[in-house]
């Protein structure tokens, strides 16, 4: 037997099993048996002519041959996919579909843009992953995702990226916090206060640090944690201010449950941008979308910022 006799088939359970580490939770995900899972991976180790996955202990480990077999699995799978999007790219953007990654910052306004653009082509397929600056560079390096929505992306990855629209920084606290009251706040001053961060990794930490880094302070961080939502939570109970998107706290500055602290050099200015991977040839949805962000975008943030 050879690799070439494999179908696509076998291709999607594999790598649903190598995904899940599991065949049981592989044939939940594809709406098989566990047993015809079973088979199919069988089918493919005959062809492969090595084993693809061993067990040690109670889990399910993917061999060396394994491993490789999955990179060119994904490249196989992607590559139909592609060609299926610019299919039907060619029937006018009836159909098709987009990944898009996020920051989990932009998940305060991306949502809108996507259901603005489903309305004018509600035959498209949209899946959204919200995740952190990291998560997302990865899913691009990996070309997991069509487009990303984030900061500024690395000079390390090839990629066109296009500024559409501002991302302000602000420092917030509760309303009855001390320095509230307070104008044209020195940054030195924030330097005993507790802050409340973003964790490593995300963009809206690497724009505090850099803040930071400028004007000499050292910032004290009390916690971390990996929401903005949380975040404000605990900024509103006084545990301490932080360091935020203007974007993020639109509810919370509308209902006085935070204020935005008057510090000198705030807010700091970043910009959102559109990324995709230079090598990456977009389908015809996926151009259009980025073009819908471009202006669409572009025109809905300047707003809600003319009216914060």
């Amino acid at each position: 037997m050879s690799i070439q006799h494999v179908s696509l088939r076998q291709l999607r359970v594999f790598e649903a099993a190598a995904v899940h580490r599991s065949f049981s939770k592989a044939a939940d995900c594809l709406h098989l048996t566990q047993p015809g899972v079973s088979m199919h991976i069988k089918e493919l180790e005959t062809n492969a002519g090595l084993p693809l996955f061993e067990r040690i202990g109670k889990r399910l480990h993917l061999t060396q041959a394994g491993e490789e077999l999955l990179t060119h699995a994904r490249e196989i799978l992607k590559s139909l996919k592609d060609a299926e999007d610019a299919l039907d790219g060619l029937k006018g953007l009836k159909r098709g579909r987009i990944n898009l990654a996020v920051v989990s910052t932009a998940k305060y306004f991306a949502p809108q843009l996507l259901a603005q653009f489903g309305k004018e082509y509600p035959a498209l397929e949209i899946r959204l992953a919200v995740s952190n600056r990291n998560a997302v560079i990865e899913q691009l390096v990996a070309n997991e995702v069509d487009l990303a929505i984030m900061g500024r992306s690395p000079e390390t990855l090839d990629t066109v990226a296009e500024a559409f629209a501002r991302n302000p920084h602000v420092v917030i606290a509760a309303p009855d916090h001390p320095l509230a009251r307070e104008r044209r706040i020195p940054a030195q001053r924030l330097a005993d206060e507790n802050f409340i961060v973003r964790e490593p990794g995300s963009g809206t930490r690497l724009a505090m640090q850099q803040y930071f880094d400028e004007h000499g302070v050292s910032c004290r961080v009390a916690m971390e944690m990996a929401s903005n939502e949380t975040i404000k939570q605990a900024v509103m109970a006084g545990m301490g201010v932080s360091f935020l998107s203007r974007h993020t706290i639109d509810l919370e500055l509308k209902t006085r449950r935070l204020a935005i602290l008057d510090v000198r050099g705030t807010p700091v200015m970043r910009q959102w941008h559109v990324a995709h991977l230079s090598r990456k040839r977009l389908s015809p949805t996926a151009a259009a979308f980025r073009e819908y962000v471009l202006t669409r975008g572009r025109e809905m943030l300047r707003a809600r910022e003319a009216g914060a």
